[in-house]
């Protein structure tokens, strides 16, 4: 909590306090320290407020006493009328890696907006005890292991997972973030990467990192795929939505592709032939949104998905899908993906071949400028806007589309798709 309120320190004054005690210890990380559990007083430190204040109650032994309800709404209100962060302690484990809570555990405000749950990757492969597991035997219920058995990144999930467990008393409309830290090793690493899937089912977002080296590996959000499969086809003269691809349509194609990728949620953008291409995935678990607007150009069709995500899904960033793409693989999905959660960058395109390819992902960041799109224009149109993080790729398959029976013809006549 210290080191993330020293970084939002170098912009603005910080505000840090407790809903539950606080080792004495962490005070002096802290730049000024104000003793109070009084509403009354904490105007009169407006003028004060410079790098990192902590707020907390009297001291008590080794920690000090939390602040009450009254005193934190209070402070949450004085912080968000002056734009200043406010981070609060909800919970410690002592110093160990890991804990499970006990009935009045943990003491979360209502108010707050989000909430991180942090996991020490360091009691994986360790015996469930004390030494380990801050309140071991609530740990073992929940994990489904037996006391001194060795800790697993199975149990460890099902704790994480678990309503009594790391979503215990999270408002509901809170963000909810697990961050896996101890991350020190490259075996780890990978525990965690295996973990994340399975995390991301009940948190926003899953971060892997190592607190001690200062290192965030990775940040993974739920990746939208959005499918667009209005158009006319024109120039082809038929519904390419509809053309073969080894038995089935382009657009089942490509949205058991999205599907296969694990694309949550996958939306397919219908116009055109809306009928007969929503019947060949009506048994897919794919979400179908008509574009009545589809004739206004492919930027309409983008607007329709992004809109859907912005109002019911709580994203980190969606892949464009073209429908006349049918060969896109799983696989470059994937790395798509992967690269994003590397440094969240706002887009991420392959390139092959010196060209830049399709499919291309788009972080949040850039949905309000989709949004914007007018006619006949693609994402491409905002690529200026925005930093371009390239993949390099080894298919140039990416580079081909349909939009010609001569572009249809070598599509499937490529011995090499």
């Amino acid at each position: 909590m210290f080191q993330l309120a020293r970084e939002l320190s170098t912009k603005s004054p910080v505000v840090v306090t407790a809903s539950a005690h606080l080792g004495a210890w962490q005070v002096s990380l802290a730049d000024k320290h104000v003793v109070t559990n009084s509403v009354i007083t904490l105007p009169d430190f407006e003028d004060e407020l410079q790098g990192i204040t902590l707020f907390t109650g009297e001291l008590e032994g080794e920690r000090t006493r939390p602040l009450g309800p009254e005193t934190l709404n209070a402070l949450n209100e004085f912080c968000q009328r002056r734009g200043i962060p406010l981070l609060i302690e909800a919970d410690g484990s002592r110093q160990k890696p890991l804990k499970a809570w006990a009935e009045h555990e943990p003491p979360i405000p209502s108010f707050v907006r989000q909430v991180v749950y942090v996991v020490g990757l360091s009691g994986i492969g360790k015996p469930l005890n004390d030494e380990i597991v801050h309140r071991p035997e609530i740990f073992s219920k929940l994990s489904g292991l037996h006391a001194g058995e060795v800790i697993t990144p199975e149990g460890l999930t099902r704790v994480a997972k678990h309503s009594d467990g790391g979503r215990k008393n999270i408002p509901s409309h809170a963000r909810k973030t697990v961050l896996l830290n101890q991350a020190n090793t490259p075996e780890l690493q990978a525990v965690a990467q295996n973990m994340m899937r399975s995390l991301l089912q009940d948190f926003n977002s899953v971060v892997i990192c190592s607190l001690e080296k200062g290192e965030v590996f990775a940040v993974h959000e739920p990746v939208a795929g959005i499918i667009l499969a209005a158009g006319e086809s024109r120039r082809l003269g038929k519904p390419k939505q509809l053309l073969d691809w080894r038995g089935q349509p382009f657009v089942r194609a490509v949205t058991r592709t999205a599907l296969e990728a694990g694309l949550d949620p996958v939306i397919v953008v219908t116009g055109a032939n809306r009928e007969n291409v929503e019947a060949a995935i009506e048994d897919l678990t794919a979400k179908v949104m008509a574009n009545k607007d589809w004739p206004e150009g492919q930027g309409s069709s983008i607007k329709k998905g992004v809109q859907v995500l912005n109002f019911e899904n709580p994203v980190g960033a969606a892949i464009f899908l073209l429908v006349d793409q049918p060969q896109v693989t799983t696989s470059i999905l994937r790395a798509l993906i992967e690269k994003h959660a590397e440094g969240l960058y706002p887009v991420v395109a392959p390139i092959v071949i010196d060209r830049r390819a399709n499919p291309v992902l788009f972080d949040r960041v850039t949905f309000p400028d989709l949004l914007e799109l007018e006619g006949d224009v693609g994402g491409r149109a905002i690529l200026h806007k925005h930093n371009v993080e390239y993949l390099p790729w080894h298919d140039d398959r990416l580079l081909l589309d349909v939009d010609t029976p001569e572009q249809y013809q070598r599509l499937i006549s490529d011995e090499t798709l």
